[in-house]
């Protein structure tokens, strides 16, 4: 384990993250929470379908290079999370995918709920009890939005930054660092 959270320090210090960061990945219950890849822009258009990345604000080449140095830097490290759940949102969706860190998984809760689009109390509470249906010792990373992870942590991310947490006895995520590796 020491050689894993060394490796994120090595990797994660230029990129801002501070070493006492680093150890919260050391805890039990640590989930990662990463805001999709750079995706110029805000919201989504008025014709958005969720199936069809063409009505959807998508990744740039910036952004999918982002992704790929993300995912890398986290392998290179020995970060392969247990679980890997996304948004349905091409975005977040190609982000994940882009990690190639694991199967990756459609979590519907980790849609974004900005603009009256979802139910930000609802799908809140549902993530929190997805995480709470984990096993013991799961390390999971979910692909999401600003507006997600700002109703789950009350902090804001950058495009394809990682929120690192750890679940509270009461199951709420509370952020322990930052990870982000800019486009």
């Amino acid at each position: 384990m020491r050689v894993w959270i060394l490796g994120l320090i090595m990797i994660c210090l230029p990129a801002g993250l501070a070493a006492q960061d680093a150890r919260a990945l050391d805890r039990p219950n640590t989930v990662l929470l990463m805001r999709h890849a750079l995706a110029p822009g805000t919201g989504d258009p008025e014709n958005f379908v969720l199936g069809d990345c063409s009505t959807q604000r998508n990744l740039s080449d910036a952004g999918r290079a982002q992704a790929q140095r993300i995912g890398q830097a986290l392998r290179s490290a020995g970060i392969i999370p247990t679980h890997v759940f996304t948004s349905e949102w091409c975005r977040a969706r190609e982000t994940a995918e882009l990690l190639n860190l694991g199967e990756v998984s459609p979590l519907p809760a980790l849609n974004s709920h900005f603009a009256g689009r979802g139910d930000r109390a609802a799908q809140t509470r549902a993530v929190l009890a997805r995480l709470a249906d984990l096993p013991e010792g799961a390390r999971p990373i979910l692909v999401t939005h600003q507006v997600n992870i700002s109703a789950l942590t009350g902090t804001f991310a950058r495009s394809g930054e990682i929120v690192m947490t750890v679940q509270n006895e009461n199951g709420q995520l509370v952020e322990a660092g930052r990870f982000l590796i800019d486009p």
